[in-house]
């Protein structure tokens, strides 16, 4: 006699739900001691000097005296000219960075996936990205200069050169910076998307070509979408980049002639270090720190959504 199936009763149901979130709310409470140490961590490098910046920028300080101004350097930085070109040269520098280095790097590799050799033609994109900025700006430099490389082939094919130079004028410094930027930025890039085309399943792209699908098609509609994770990852890393880029602008122009070719953070240097206004470089530091975050959370939220 085959026995009847009770089925389980709501009350039961209900139990079993109360136990499985008691054993949850219960395995979150035990983990809560071992992140302490990790976030007191995140507090003492982080947000305690975060939150002594923020309330430098409401003071005039100048390394021996300091008092409470209120929102005075924020307004200073609103009318100053400087601040306001500064803020229009981090704007190019990100869309210039997200043009030129992540665009050129998913060319290269996708290029330099399937060709013979292509590993070889890999290594010259990516060999520059072993190179620091620093030594990427004395490279550049000599390539820039008035009898430098650069000039000499301008010369060498009967054309000539800019009378002003190519770091003397402004937007010419700050678009052949972001050049000097994309040549040693490519190779990290070539190397990700690399990385998310080995990923992709042979037997996607075998299926696409069988439906029809070839050349730009089968990159479009089988390639790309299954490289999004890593597109995600180069794209953030691109924003943050460009907006904190210091080394090579400081080093080639110094910010100049005069600060027309400063980002927000050149500026916040050259207000602290050089000029010795703490509270207008950290009123700097404070409004590149508020778009750094708001810029990444907005694309990570929009990126999140679409996912």
């Amino acid at each position: 006699m085959a026995l009847a199936t009770v089925p389980k009763s709501a009350a039961g149901d209900a139990t079993i739900s109360r136990r499985r979130a008691a054993n949850h709310s219960r395995a979150r409470a035990q983990a809560i001691p071992f992140l302490l140490p990790a976030l007191g961590l995140v507090a003492i490098m982080l947000l305690v000097p975060f939150a002594v910046t923020v309330y430098q920028s409401f003071t005039s300080d100048n390394g021996i005296t300091s008092s409470f101004i209120g929102l005075q350097n924020y307004g200073d930085l609103i009318n100053d000219p400087s601040f306001v070109r500064s803020l229009a040269n981090t704007f190019m520098w990100t869309i210039g960075t997200l043009i030129l280095p992540v665009g050129v790097g998913l060319l290269v590799a996708i290029l330099t996936n399937s060709i013979p050799g292509g590993r070889w033609l890999r290594f010259a994109f990516v060999l520059p990205y072993a190179i620091s900025g620093a030594s990427t700006a004395v490279i550049w430099g000599f390539i820039l200069r008035s009898d430098g490389a650069l000039n000499q082939a301008i010369r060498f094919f009967g054309l000539t050169p800019p009378s002003s130079g190519w770091l003397l004028e402004w937007p010419n410094n700050t678009l052949v910076m972001i050049v000097a930027n994309t040549w040693q930025a490519t190779g990290v890039c070539v190397i990700l998307f690399l990385v998310g085309l080995q990923a992709i399943p042979a037997e996607t792209l075998e299926a696409g070509s069988l439906d029809g699908a070839s050349g730009a098609r089968l990159f479009w509609h089988i390639v790309f979408p299954q490289l999004r994770p890593v597109m995600i990852v180069v794209i953030g890393m691109s924003i943050a980049n460009s907006l904190r880029v210091f080394d090579l602008i400081w080093l080639l122009t110094k910010g100049g002639p005069g600060s027309v070719s400063e980002t927000l953070a050149v500026t916040m240097y050259r207000q602290t270090f050089i000029l010795s206004d703490y509270g207008a470089g950290a009123a700097v530091a404070v409004v590149l720190a508020i778009i750094v975050v708001a810029s990444s959370w907005l694309y990570l939220q929009r990126q999140l959504k679409k996912g």
